[in-house]
Parts: C-alpha cells; structure tokens; sequence
C-alpha cells in the first residue's frame, strides 16, 4: 500500500471539502476555514475499539485540527454522554447506548444534508435491512434508534428522515473468541461456553447491555431459556437467565469478566481462558501475537452491535463546522479501510475498498483466501497466504445475525439483577 492510496492529503481533504461545498452537500464553512482550523481541538469519548492513536494522527494530518482522544468502557462512555455532556464534544458511542443517551438532550441531531455520502451508508443504518429480505434481528437495532423527526425531538422516528442520532462508522458481528489449541474439540455452539470440560477457563463480558446478549444466546442453544424476543426480556425471564448464570459461576465455570479490549486480549493471549465474549479485533491482536486465536461462527448465528460518532450539544461554530468535516472524513475510505483491516465493518464499503488492496478487500470483505500476508493496520503479519476469515464473506456473517446489543424495558431491572451475578 502506498502513502497515496492510503489516505489524503491536506489539499485534497481542502478540495473534497470545496467539492462538497459546491454540491450543496456541506453549507455554513467561514471564509477563513482553512486558516482557523488549525486552532480547533475536539475532544472525543469512547471505547478503544476505534478511540486509536492512529485514526487522531490521520484526522491532524488530512484535516488540520486535533482530535484529542478519551478511551474508556461502553457503560462510562453513556454515563459520560448522559451527565457530564459539556466536558466533550464528540461521542463515539454504541447504538444501544444511544437508546439512553438521545432522550437526554446531551446529543444534537446531525443534518444529513451535510454529509456527503449518506445515500452510501450500508441499509442496514438506513433502513434496518442488510437486504430486503434480510431480517431486522432482535434487540436495540441502529436502524430502529438512527433517526428522529426534528432537530428537537426528544423519541426516536423509527424511519429514515434528514437527522440522523449518529453518524454510523463501524459494526460487527460478535461470537466466541476460543484458541483451538487449547479447546481440544471442535467448537460450534453458543452453549459451548458452559460446558463443563472448560471450567475455569470460560469467561463473558461484564457490560450489562451486551452480556445478557451473549447470555441470552448462550440459554437458548443449551435449552435452558426460550425468549418471545432476547432484546426485551420478561422480568421472568430475565431471572431465569441471570439465576442461570449465578449457578454456573458458583459451580467455578468461569475464570474473570472483562470490560475492557485489553482484558479480553491478555486473558485469552495468556491461555487462563480458552473460551470467551470476544471481539474481533481482540482476536485479530490475539493472533498478531503469534497465538493461535478463533472467532468461531455458531449453529445459532451472531450477536451483532453498531457505533457512530454523536455532536454534543453544545458544539457550535467553527468546531461545529469541523465536526462535519470529520464526520465526512470517516466516511471518505481512510477510516473504514483501517477499521475493516481489524475485522470490523466500515459503514460505506466501496471508499473503504478503494482505500484497501484487492487481497485485503478480498480476505476481509468477499471470504476469499489470502492471495498474500494479511497485516494488521500496524503491519505485522495477522495471516498467511491461502487463509479465509473466520465466518467467510461480509453478506455470510452479517446476513446471519440474529439479535443485537440491547437497551430492554425492563432495563433497571436487568442491570440490578446482572449486578447480582457479578457480586454472587
């Protein structure tokens, strides 16, 4: 990959923004745009699933301003959103957590009249449906938190209308991270976590909203639980799960509960867990370690999540102004394509494509074996030649998701009782 394919430059960042100007699709820069930008800083929260050195290095050197980067938890990031909204200005949040976040106020709504390649975005955001006959899938989907019908509108529109609540950048499809050297049998379902030939070694993650997910899929392939619908649990079948769960960590089934990437990475690089919630990219940083490291597809499908970027309210002006450009920077293919190279999914495909070589595009994206070394956006070597992604092809995994990460009604009670099984 060669430094002009892989990002732009400074004049052209300032020529796409004048093109965009010009369509009418960005409106409202100063005259002195590009000679104050420099003096702009946003301050942005999230989780280190994309809050990456990387990604702020690349945003000073196409755009011109800092991008000064806070990594914490998904639960603190919301807590964060919620109530202390003024101490930044972007939050790079997850949808689910979007569901508490938006009623609040703390976000305002972002004009998609200002951003470029919104008709881009993969439908999935745009209209709930990777295909037309895709199903929705369960739980707090983006689409169904993506929109609301005024920039004062507190609910959400449940279509697609001009305001966006975020901006989507990334999503996956989650399963369970297991190092085949270590499991000593093949690995196919959810309730594999539970079995007892890996106690001790198991491990879930402790963020109430994704957990119960994982517990939910994990319920249903053991028989244990059937949901009207595992995104909105009952208040009696939420027991039953977290009843469950005490009773396996009680009989000693699991090693730790983690929180953050690092956790999950060091437990299962260390070999302490062999079965865990894992991410993809916690995989991927897994295996650049020279470990052997799986990210097993299931009988039962995926638990999938998305993120985007949210302005704060407060945000006006000149950094207004600079929001909306990073927002159409993440979207313009340098951002997607280093994401995509951790086994995420960049929410347009074909500039993130265009930013990527025809054998990475095809490992990550088309399921195609590796026509060369796979590296890491670091640029160690993550595969080898003739290896094919865990799960196959884009249309493979996220055409097979079956519930997404969850805000439920009874969502107090859920955290209590979940708060519960951790202190149990």
């Amino acid at each position: 990959m060669t430094e002009t394919k892989t990002s732009l430059t400074r004049r052209g960042a300032l020529a796409l923004a004048g093109a965009a100007l010009g369509s009418g699709a960005v409106t409202g820069f100063p005259t002195l745009w590009a000679q104050n930008i420099k003096d702009v800083t946003l301050r942005q929260i999230g989780t280190g699933v994309s809050g990456l050195n990387p990604i702020a290095e690349q945003v000073k050197k196409d755009l011109g301003f800092n991008l000064q980067l806070t990594v914490t938890d998904t639960d603190a990031v919301a807590q964060r959103a919620a109530t202390q909204a003024r101490s930044f200005d972007i939050a790079d949040i997850e949808y689910f957590s979007i569901k508490k976040v938006y009623p609040t106020g703390a976000v305002q709504p972002i004009d998609t009249t200002k951003i470029k390649l919104v008709d881009k975005i993969v439908p999935i955001f745009t209209t709930g449906r990777l295909t037309p006959d895709s199903p929705p899938g369960q739980g707090t989907t983006p689409f169904s938190v993506g929109f609301v019908e005024s920039p004062t509108a507190k609910g959400f529109a449940g279509k697609r209308t001009e305001f966006m609540t975020l901006l989507p950048t990334i999503y996956n499809a989650d399963t369970l991270g297991i190092r085949p050297d270590l499991v000593g049998r093949p690995i196919r379902n959810w309730k594999d976590l539970i079995d007892p030939a890996f106690k001790g070694k198991a491990s879930i993650l402790n963020i109430p909203g994704i957990g119960i997910m994982d517990a939910a899929m994990i319920c249903e392939s053991a028989g244990i639980a059937k949901y009207g619908d595992k995104g909105n649990m009952t208040q009696p079948e939420i027991d039953k799960t977290i009843n469950f769960l005490i009773e396996q960590k009680r009989a000693g089934q699991f090693r730790a509960f983690w929180k953050s990437f690092d956790e999950s990475v060091n437990l299962m690089a260390s070999g302490e867990v062999v079965i865990q919630s894992m991410w993809s990219p916690a995989v991927a940083a897994v295996r650049s370690r020279g470990i052997a490291c799986t990210y097993q597809p299931l009988e039962e499908g995926y638990r999938a999540w998305g993120s985007g970027l949210g302005i704060m309210r407060h945000v006006s002006g000149l950094q207004l102004d600079a929001a909306y450009e990073y927002l159409n920077w993440y979207l313009s293919g340098w951002a997607g394509a280093f994401l995509n190279r951790q086994g995420y999914y960049s929410a347009v495909l074909e500039t993130a494509k265009a930013n990527m070589s025809e054998n990475e595009w095809g490992y990550w994206m088309e399921g195609k074996p590796a026509t060369a070394e796979i590296l890491s956006p670091e640029g160690k070597v993550m595969e080898k030649a003739g290896a094919v992604r865990d799960g196959g092809s884009f249309t493979e995994r996220m055409g097979k998701v079956v519930c997404w990460n969850s805000v439920m009604d009874e969502d107090r009670y859920m955290v209590r009782r979940w708060n519960e099984f951790i202190a149990a």
